[in-house]
């Protein structure tokens, strides 16, 4: 950690995270067109967010500055893997790590690590499918599409809501605050896939306000103050590999955990890479 990076972390600390991220949800959702036409033209400028890419262009036609960041890209823009036994990108962002859960720890950043446990809200029953499995986090910019999708086919068994902080999960932090991503508000997807259990974990973050999935709507806000969880049976919604699963309603992180001997990365997938949604990341090994 350096000291740019101490100094950018150390006031999160006192923030309240939560009363700022509702006054940005307020912001976001403000459907003046004057206020929210201002605040997309500076985050297209200051970004460089490339509008060639969404289906609908002008930025007139969005109701609010929520509605231009979760906005929807042309159809073919973000092609789908095709190649046999692939595991696809869940979103558009940079890779802050990938690799080996290694007796149930998981890599954040050099000297920082953090428990798959944890991650998982506290559960060792949720953990343990994922021992000496693999992981990535997956990082969103203001840039990056904001909706997330399926790396494999996988029948939905239990979503879980998680309380926590909402630290800021760039890079300074990620690098600064130890255990980052099991303090932050979380949602997690637990899905059953062609090669056993796998975890999609959405992690909050300061100023977002909002976290979606496609089966539930909105799950957070309202914030929580202990673990809540959903488990699917009989109905239980499958969902495609390639197909939405959610959204944040402001940018953040996805992890992604899969179980021991079931999925390889890529080589060249790893930590600093510019990925795509629906890019091929990794194979499946069964």
């Amino acid at each position: 950690m350096t000291i740019k990076e101490a100094l950018t972390t150390l006031p999160q600390y006192i923030l309240p995270h939560h009363a700022l991220s509702r006054m940005m949800s307020k912001l976001t959702h403000c459907e003046n067109k004057t206020w929210k036409n201002l605040f997309i033209k500076q985050i297209i400028r200051h970004y460089g967010v490339n509008m060639a890419e969404a289906q609908e262009q002008d930025i007139n036609a969005y109701k609010s500055f929520n509605h231009f960041f979760t906005r929807t890209l042309k159809p073919g823009v973000r092609p789908l893997t095709t190649e046999a036994n692939a595991v696809a990108c869940p979103a558009d962002g940079a890779v802050s790590q990938a690799g080996a859960i290694t007796d149930g720890e998981i890599f954040q950043a050099k000297g920082k690590s953090y428990t798959a446990t944890d991650l998982l809200g506290g559960s060792v029953e949720r953990a343990e499918p994922f021992n000496n499995g693999v992981f990535t986090t997956i990082y969103l910019s203001p840039k990056d599409y904001h909706r997330l999708h399926m790396p494999l086919t996988g029948t939905l068994r239990e979503m879980v809501h998680i309380p926590g902080r909402l630290f800021s999960v760039n890079t300074a932090t990620t690098h600064s605050v130890p255990g980052l991503f099991a303090r932050n508000e979380r949602v997690v997807a637990l899905f059953d896939t062609e090669v056993g259990p796998m975890a999609l974990v959405l992690v909050g973050a300061i100023f977002v306000s909002s976290i979606e999935t496609v089966w539930h709507g909105v799950v957070t806000p309202p914030s929580i103050s202990s673990v809540q969880s959903w488990r699917y049976q009989e109905n239980a919604p499958t969902l495609e590999i390639g197909a939405e699963m959610g959204r944040f309603n402001m940018g953040s992180t996805i992890i992604v955990l899969f179980g021991n001997n079931k999925v390889q990365w890529d080589n060249g997938f790893k930590a600093d890479e510019i990925v795509k949604l629906g890019q091929m990341i990794g194979r499946t090994l069964v």
